[in-house]
């Protein structure tokens, strides 16, 4: 591809400042004009200490308005929600009137950075409202009605009033569209700003909402019809995918080994250079007890039953929605391998994909990479857009050794988001622990306790995984419960390889059993073949260890899988730090996938998700931006687009009537990391002092009791020693 000159770049670059330019001044032109006001009246609004107040509330076309007194002037401002960030949904209340939410599905701020007169701060509140919600209530059902009829009509406003701003722009280049055209006229606001209006006629506007209903297949910014998909999948090539062998299933019940005779010699000559409480990280082991195939392909095994995630996705209820987020949770632990394997320890840099088919035809992609040797880190990412759901983590793996026994822990989280609900549900996992070494039978079991969390609705499950005791008990035991903050909600018991129950509000049921059934609707994995892939992929890389292991050859596997530690400590050793490839670190030791997308899904754009050499992508009906095939399918999805990349790509600005629902929505500059760490330590800070006033509370209610007490049976012994002695006196 030919590079473009100097000439050119400068020429995009000027155009793409007239541009975000042009599209300030619309957005102070509507927050200005006095005129274009959907509805205006006074709210109650709940701020972040869950306190009320009382704001004066102004709805323009796309913008939601809060002053804090209706004569709203320039120092009354307290800050602007742009509508077109935001769901609206009627929210339950024990109170009186009529509740409503204006949140951000993805969790982000919902404010605008300008006030209607120019205002880079709001006015100081000492409740602060929340930076990615608005909780507002109306005094009575019909007000609250006529808001949120009000604001669905300000989100279909929202395209009217660009595609009323595009016309004023044609009109001031003298356009040939003279019947479309809009009467404009000069105004003056307070400050003797020059405000640009427009009278939009009735036909307009009823075609306005015509268009927006029945979305049309033109690309109405260049004038072409759209590529059809079978053209964007002729420019995005797919990976080459074929099934996966036949999966191989460990015995029912606990898992256990005994040691053949010939290894019990290599096993004692390995305990003879380690010490209890030791990190085996970097001690080399015998190859006879290893799986034949990598850790990165072993934590794929949680995934086959991906499907249950879409169920959760789809329940309205937050409680049922995070029991069914428990159920898939506990989906992942009844495959067990035949005998007690470790499976190989990743090389640095080395890589692992695979998918799984969904009945309902969407994809799960799994993508892994080794980001780091010592410590031993992988990282992983797991995608679904169409069945709503996307899964990050970073897992550091350590083993230790306590004489009779060792334990292999994986430190680090998950974080589950379900992207249509702008949920994350951070998940930890359970260690495996192996005792038998020495003296017994060799037996794996799962312990400690693992915790799903929502921040958002407030609910967790905690799981603990009990080890068998010395004497009595059984093998692969949990038990948990669900909670909403201190209040206990639903109770879990069962086997993890086996039947779990849960106890809730509704009774006891069953609530995951891995039947013969149940195994049958693990969903198909699908791999990429040898020859496909390359050298750092986790199959070819180990293809030599795993062939001698498979023919029972000891000192070959030994040799192959030493050639590739060595050639690792050679890399080690040459000083060259290592990059790694599809993940990239974030603040602390946490990493980031590259090609990211947590867009919900858009029925009416998105058509699939394709994966080619580790890049997922999705293919879209609609471009972003005016370019080729091959540039609009290159271009990531992704909210991570540096600001050079935007300049070059960035679409010439078009004198032409623009349809709203294919124009580019205004988007509110991105926060800095230390704003956003601030927020969050602050919101934290919040949760505390309602914790710690909770526990005050309840430690005063205790002390009154524990006083009213005392003083009652004190008063009781007294009355009784009166008593006693009026009775004697009287008796005397």
């Amino acid at each position: 591809m030919p590079k473009k000159s100097k000439k050119t770049r400068k020429k995009q670059k000027k155009e793409y400042r007239d541009e975000k330019k042009r599209v300030n001044e619309e957005l102070l032109s509507a927050l200005r004009d006095p005129t274009v006001v959907v509805m205006a009246d006074t709210l109650k609004i709940r701020g972040a200490l869950k306190k009320w107040n009382r704001y004066y509330c102004v709805l323009k076309p796309g913008l939601l308005i809060v002053y804090k007194h209706k004569k709203a002037d320039r120092g009354d401002w307290i800050g602007t929600v742009l509508l077109n960030h935001c769901e609206l949904i009627e929210r339950p209340s024990k109170k009186d009137g009529f509740c409503f939410k204006l949140y951000h599905p993805m969790d982000m701020s919902i404010w605008g950075n300008r006030g209607p007169l120019g205002q880079s701060f709001g006015s100081f509140t000492l409740n602060p409202l929340n930076t990615s919600f608005l909780i507002c209530r109306a005094p009575s059902d019909q007000a609250g009605r006529c808001w949120m009829d009000a604001l669905e009509l300000s989100f279909k406003c929202t395209g009217l009033l660009k595609k009323t701003m595009n016309e004023l722009d044609v009109k001031d280049e003298s356009s040939v569209m003279d019947s479309q055209r809009d009467e404009s006229r000069m105004s003056r606001d307070s400050d003797g700003d020059d405000i640009r209006g427009t009278i939009v006629s009735e036909t307009d506007a009823e075609k306005h909402f015509q268009e927006i209903d029945d979305v049309p297949d033109e690309d109405h910014e260049d004038g072409k019809m759209s590529e059809t998909s079978d053209t964007i999948r002729e420019a995005f090539t797919e990976s080459a995918w074929i099934q996966s062998p036949k999966e191989v299933f460990g015995p029912d019940g606990s898992l256990t080994e005994e040691v053949g005779e010939e290894n019990k010699s290599l096993i004692w000559t390995l305990l003879k250079q380690i010490r209890p409480g030791m990190d085996l990280s970097k001690v080399v082991l015998p190859t006879f007890i290893l799986e034949p195939r990598s850790f990165l392909e072993k934590l794929a095994d949680y995934y086959y039953h991906a499907d249950l995630i879409a169920e959760a996705v789809a329940e309205p209820d937050p409680f049922e929605r995070i029991v069914k987020i428990t159920k898939f949770f506990l989906s992942g632990f009844y495959k067990k391998p035949k005998g007690l394997k470790k499976p190989y320890n990743p090389i640095l840099g080395e890589t692992f994909r695979c998918k799984w088919e969904h009945p309902d035809g969407s994809t799960t992609f799994y993508i892994a990479e080794q980001v780091s040797h010592h410590p031993p880190v992988s990282s992983l990412f797991i995608t679904n857009r169409k069945a709503g759901f996307n899964i990050s983590g970073t897992i550091l793996a350590k083993s230790k050794y306590y004489g009779n026994s060792l334990s292999a822990i994986l430190v680090g989280k998950l974080r589950l988001t379900l992207l249509n609900l702008g949920e994350t549900y951070i998940v930890n996992l359970p260690y495996a622990n192996c005792k038998g070494i020495m003296i017994g039978t060799m037996t794996m079991e799962l312990g400690g306790e693992v915790n799903i969390e929502c921040e958002k609705t407030g609910y967790k499950t905690t799981l603990d995984f009990k080890l068998k005791p010395m004497l009595g008990g059984a093998y692969n035991q949990i038990e948990g419960s669900i909670k909403y903050g201190s209040d206990r909600l639903a109770s879990i018991e069962g086997a993890w390889d086996g039947v779990i129950r849960i106890k809730g509000p509704d009774g006891k049921k069953e609530l995951w059993n891995p039947t013969p059934d149940v195994i049958k609707t693990r969903l198909p994995r699908y791999e990429i073949n040898m020859d496909d892939q390359s050298e750092w992929e986790s199959a070819k890389l180990w293809r030599h260890v795993t062939e001698a292991i498979s023919n029972e050859d000891q000192y070959k596997a030994t040799e192959e899988k030493t050639a590739l530690e060595n050639d690792q400590r050679a890399r080690a050793k040459s000083g060259i730090p290592h990059e790694t490839k599809f993940f990239k670190k974030l603040n602390g030791d946490e990493y980031s996938y590259i090609h990211a997308d947590y867009r919900p899904w858009d029925k009416n754009n998105d058509i699939q998700q394709v994966e080619n050499n580790y890049v997922v992508k999705t293919i879209s009906r609609h471009s972003k931006s005016k370019a080729g095939p091959s540039d609009q399918l290159g271009s990531d999805n992704t909210s991570e687009a540096s600001e050079s990349d935007e300049e070059i790509v960035a679409p010439k600005i078009k004198k032409k009537v623009v349809v709203p629902t294919t124009s580019k929505p205004i988007q509110p500059p991105v926060p800095d990391e230390r704003i956003k760490e601030m927020e969050h330590k602050f919101d934290l800070a919040i949760r505390r002092m309602e914790a710690a006033n909770e526990r005050q509370s309840a430690r005063t209610i205790n002390a009154i009791q524990s006083t009213l007490l005392f003083v009652f049976v004190v008063t009781s012994v007294v009355q009784s020693i009166f008593m006693f002695f009026m009775f004697r006196k009287s008796s005397a």
